[in-house]
């Protein structure tokens, strides 16, 4: 029986390839973006080339009360979700005194706020039936501070926090959550949070190996993945719990601060 992800940020990049591996693998889809144009071309493409099923629900996610709107459309299409993948999410640079808060309230909204609403709500439905599955897209960033980039960093840090911490209490239940940590990825990401003009995405993975990495982490039920980082990136996240934080600081700093 074929097996439906929900994924939100379905539109583009990363949750755009998950979309397309779990339809490579003949599994059925919900695709959840604000991009109807751009989910019904994405539904159309891979039920006529895979020969699945796939629902598209328009939504803003950073509109109040958007995650549970969410699923109780789910609940009410009758659709029974076997993966969740919480994909959604956006950053952006600047001083933090600098920025407009409001976009940084909407990120704490979008990258924390829904994700811990949906991984709520479906949770309560895989554990009732002891199956279900779902991956947390997180970033390298989580692992530590980020200036000029301290929202969004410390909403990652959340995010695999979270992550780790569920998926302990979930052993035995038959459930898996499992943290997705990409590098620099190329999608749209860079050009909208203002990181394609800096050091840091001067090498970038491939969305379709992010993915891969991600989604076959989660069918395997792992922890944590790691995916997209350089060798020289692989190296410094080594180092880094052996450094002085200022140090630490000061490098991730000239990193982000655009060329």
């Amino acid at each position: 029986m074929a097996k439906t992800a929900l994924i939100t940020g379905a539109s583009g990049g990363i949750g755009k390839e998950f979309a397309i591996i779990h339809a490579e693998k003949k599994g059925d889809l919900i695709l959840v973006a604000r991009s109807e144009g751009k989910l019904n071309a994405l539904k159309t493409e891979l039920e006529q080339k895979h020969g699945i099923k796939a629902e598209v629900i328009v939504k803003d996610l950073n509109q109040p009360n958007a995650a549970k709107e969410l699923y109780e459309t789910v609940k009410n299409t009758g659709l029974e979700v076997d993966y969740l993948i919480n994909n959604a999410g956006f950053g952006g640079i600047g001083n933090f005194y600098e920025r407009d808060i409001k976009e940084d309230i909407s990120m704490i909204q979008l990258n924390v706020e829904v994700l811990t609403e949906l991984t709520h709500y479906f949770l309560q439905d895989f554990t009732k039936k002891n199956s279900g599955k779902i991956l947390n897209v997180s970033s390298t960033a989580s692992l530590l501070p980020g200036p000029l980039q301290a929202v969004y960093f410390a909403t990652k840090a959340y995010v695999s926090s979270f992550s780790n911490a569920i998926s302990e209490e979930l052993k035995g239940t038959g459930v898996t959550v499992t943290n997705l940590m990409p590098g620099a990825t190329e999608t749209n990401f860079g050009k909208v949070s203002g990181m394609d003009k800096t050091v840091m995405f001067d090498k970038t993975a491939s969305a379709r190996k992010v993915a891969e990495d991600g989604y076959n982490g989660m069918i395997s039920g792992k922890l944590d993945v790691i995916s997209g980082l350089t060798f020289a990136q692989k190296a410094l996240n080594m180092m880094m719990p052996f450094l002085p934080k200022k140090m630490v600081l000061k490098q991730v700093k000239q990193m982000q601060t655009p060329k």
